[in-house]
């Protein structure tokens, strides 16, 4: 068993390092081939720097696999569905999507669903991937071993979400941009990595535009409310800091986000830091088992949280996994959490 999978390991290598025509490189900026300009014919080769890597792409991808609902929907919203092999993602309706279909549904009912658990090396190599868009604690991951440096060694390429880079903070620190630059970047740099440029342009600008009708509509006089974001966790908070999707959604909606000072993505905080930041709203990540019911259960609840603000005047608002990880869904949340704010500063 053990030998056929080293034959196909090494049969798929030369398979993908051929189909995807990916070449990394770690030479400065003057030493790196200049992308043609024009139309598909003279697009490539095409070189781009991802969390800090640069690389040479002769051709796009054909066969890419996703990590995460997130990072499929950026994919989906990019028309790319005729280059991916599937994606990896628990069930992918959320709350918003009852009052009506997903907003890329048709992706989700077009590209071939892998698994709902979490992805591995032979799940990569059963699809025959060419190259892997995945996140650090997306999927990529130092404990697991799945890594861009060990699928490299199976012939596969990677691209790392941006939101996810690590920020040299700390040994897991991640984050190296504001939350919705990360997006737009990822947009832009994929625009050029599959010669879609000008439909990733376009997504940028009605997101920009999106996210600046909503700040637009929040009121320039008055106190921002303070607003603490809670993904999970009983014993401490699983929480946002400057780096995760909730920040920019939280202040482009025209909140104070309490946690605004950690220099991470997503981070665990001590629950004497909430009551002491005194939140007047907080926002609920919905997703997993634990259902945005049984969450509010518990904090409202909760007897050190009794005197925290957002507890006390029964203030939660409610968004999905999808619209606070990084992903087309971003601006709209901005313009559903500025809604709920607007009722706030006005009570």
């Amino acid at each position: 068993m053990r030998t056929a999978r080293v034959t196909l390991a090494v049969l798929l290598t030369a398979i993908t390092l051929t189909s995807c025509g990916a070449k990394v490189s770690d030479a400065p900026d003057d030493k790196q081939p200049k992308a043609a300009s024009g139309g598909s014919g003279g697009h490539y080769p095409v070189t781009i720097s991802n969390c800090g890597v640069k690389t040479t792409y002769d051709k796009a991808p054909q066969r890419v696999v996703t990590n995460d609902v997130g990072i499929a929907e950026i994919m989906f919203a990019l028309g790319l569905e005729d280059h991916m092999a599937g994606y990896v993602a628990p069930d992918y309706r959320t709350s918003r999507d009852d009052k009506g279909a997903a907003p890329w549904k048709s992706g989700y009912d077009k590209v071939k669903w892998l698994s709902k658990k979490e992805i591995n090396k032979e799940l990569v190599l059963d699809a025959k991937a060419d190259l892997v868009f995945a996140g650090w604690n997306y999927g990529f991951g130092e404990g697991n071993g799945f890594t861009p440096e060990a699928l490299k060694k199976l012939g596969v390429g990677s691209y790392v979400l941006t939101e996810s880079c690590h920020n040299g903070g700390t040994g897991t620190s991640r984050g190296v941009m504001p939350p919705l630059e990360a997006l737009y970047t990822d947009l832009e740099t994929l625009g050029r990595i599959f010669d879609v440029e000008d439909r990733a342009r376009k997504l940028v600008d009605g997101f920009k535009k999106q996210v600046a009708d909503a700040r637009a509509a929040v009121p320039k006089d008055g106190r921002a409310p303070r607003v603490f974001l809670y993904d999970d966790g009983k014993d401490k908070p699983l929480t946002a800091g400057a780096f995760a999707g909730p920040h920019d959604i939280i202040t482009k909606a025209g909140g104070d986000h309490v946690m605004k000072d950690l220099d991470d993505s997503w981070v665990t905080v001590g629950w004497e830091t909430v009551v002491e930041r005194d939140p007047e709203v907080i926002v609920i990540n919905n997703y997993g088992n634990v259902s945005a019911a049984e969450k509010k259960k518990f904090l409202m609840s909760y007897p050190p949280l009794a005197g925290v603000s957002a507890v006390r005047n029964d203030r939660v608002f409610v968004l999905d996994y999808v619209d606070l990880v990084e992903s087309p869904r971003n601006p709209s949340a901005v313009a559903a959490l500025a809604g709920y704010l607007k009722g706030v500063r006005g009570a």
